[in-house]
């Protein structure tokens, strides 16, 4: 068996190894990076990337066929993944997150590649005051990224057929802890504000309503998606993708930390605008599908690996959304090195 996974040195990426190697341990790895997080390793001892047969550092607009020969199943993880980079790189965003998806799963068909596992995202509801989201229901991309995750959907769809299975993951928001970790996450910010400055300042009113999922199951979901049946899901299959009973409002994820933390002082901008990033996520349908995959991590379980990471690493940084943790911080310093230009391609 042999797996490609675009984007593996990232938040997701550096967990999804770990567990596709405990799962198959026979199987072939291959690892497909521009490597802008790489170097941004927290709480190891040694790289995650052991887990990888071979690893490719290479921009997924420029991605080579090649790589596809022999390849089982092809999962894009590769994204510019955060708001705020892909609100001020626009462009690039919508060529990595929508263009390059589709040309590598146009390439991965023509190879003959079985599988196809695409990352996407409950972001792509936006705004919805009615009841929970279910796959079929009215789509609001409010962002670049939700927007970029919308069209590579509609593109993909075009693509599948009996010799290609395509499943897209509509992933809840990720959180947890992982080798490569993310602080520009809500619960995760949440985290490190308690343990660095025992405050957790909620920018909005905290009525919002956010899914989420930890970031070690979303590997198991796309284990299940490597390994579901056509025959009874369909060549191409949308999911939600996470738990009923992780959708929260902000405020009652900062109150959950305070339960562990109780020293915590919660501050809620009651007088904010309404956020319009709001929506309740029905999972039903994956839930139904996927009965031996569902989410194993609980909302306090989640808040205590990170605690103990964080602790392990002895984080105590009150500016660490000016920290190498939050995405577009490293982003930057990679343009002001020159190392990457403003289309968010390796300067040579």
């Amino acid at each position: 068996m042999k797996i490609l996974i675009t984007g593996n040195l990232g938040y997701v990426g550096s967990e999804l190894v770990k567990t596709i190697r405990r799962t198959y341990p026979s199987a072939t790895i291959i690892g497909y990076d521009s490597g802008f997080f790489a170097k941004q390793l927290t709480n190891v001892f040694y790289s995650p990337d052991i887990y990888i047969d071979k690893q490719i550092y290479g921009d997924v607009r420029d991605f080579p066929k090649e790589l596809l020969e022999d390849v089982d199943t092809v999962v894009q993880l590769a994204a510019v993944s955060n708001d705020p980079i892909g609100n001020k790189f626009e462009k690039a965003t919508f060529e990595i997150n929508h263009e390059a998806v589709v040309d590598i799963a146009g390439k991965a068909k023509a190879m003959g590649v079985k599988n196809l596992v695409f990352a996407s995202s409950c972001s792509v509801y936006g705004f919805a005051e009615e009841d929970a989201r279910i796959e079929s229901s009215s789509l609001n991309p409010l962002t670049a990224y939700a927007k970029s995750k919308v069209a590579s959907e509609n593109d993909l769809k075009l693509l599948a057929d009996d010799n290609f299975k395509i499943t897209c993951l509509r992933f809840a928001t990720a959180c947890g802890m992982s080798d490569r970790l993310r602080l520009d996450l809500v619960l995760n910010d949440f985290v490190a504000g308690a343990m660095s400055s025992d405050e957790i300042t909620i920018l909005s009113d905290g009525t919002p309503w956010r899914p989420l999922i930890n970031v070690r199951d979303m590997g198991r979901a796309i284990i299940w998606a490597h390994e579901r049946k056509p025959e009874s899901d369909g060549n191409f299959l949308i999911t939600n993708t996470g738990s009923n009973i992780w959708n929260y409002q902000i405020k009652e994820l900062a109150y959950a930390i305070k339960e562990l933390l109780p020293e915590v002082k919660v501050s809620i901008n009651k007088d904010a605008q309404p956020d319009k990033r709001s929506y309740k996520v029905s999972f039903d349908l994956f839930k139904r599908l996927a009965p031996d995959y569902q989410p194993q991590y609980s909302l306090e379980d989640t808040i205590k690996d990170l605690v103990d990471g964080l602790t392990q690493i002895n984080f105590k940084d009150k500016n660490f959304r000016q920290s190498r943790l939050m995405r577009l911080v490293v982003v930057n310093e990679l343009l002001s090195n020159g190392i990457f230009d403003d289309s968010l391609r390796l300067v040579k």
